[in-house]
């Protein structure tokens, strides 16, 4: 049986998560400062983006991910393990994004992903200490028809 605090940690964790989706999808990039810790370390070079620090890592998606019209970080299916205040989890995320062509022709491109990270608890708070990425596929779809 799971006890209150490990439920809370759970909860908060997977909020945490959800708040990391909604961060990218709303492009406020300034929002992950509260989601990882300082010294956090992400990698994203499974789905072709970089490796580095939290600043490199927020100058890559302002500069990438204007080129994609829209978006949505679906994320499911949490496997956590709390040990104190660190925790390790492997988190689903399904991604799909349309891409736009300079000629306005747009197609869809769906990504499926899992998250591989460390967690430590930082005053009191849940962070990510680290992710990387683990790519499960990545589809580049029909173009898709205007409306």
């Amino acid at each position: 049986m799971l006890s209150l605090q490990e439920i809370s940690d759970r909860l908060e964790i997977e909020d945490l998560m959800v708040r990391y989706a909604h961060a990218i999808d709303t492009r406020r990039w300034d929002l992950l400062d509260e989601l990882f810790t300082a010294d956090a370390h992400i990698d994203y070079t499974a789905m072709g983006g970089p490796a580095g620090d939290l600043a490199a890592t927020k100058a890559f998606l302002s500069a990438t991910l204007p080129h994609f019209p829209a978006f949505q970080h679906l994320i499911s299916n949490s496997s956590l393990t709390i040990d104190g205040d660190t925790a390790t989890g492997r988190t689903m995320c399904q991604n799909p994004m349309v891409i736009g062509g300079p000629d306005g022709a747009q197609q869809m491109m769906l990504c499926g992903l899992w998250y591989l990270d460390t967690f430590a608890r930082v005053e009191g708070n849940w962070r990510i200490r680290t992710r990387t990425e683990e790519k499960s596929y990545m589809f580049l779809a029909a173009e898709v028809p205007r409306q």
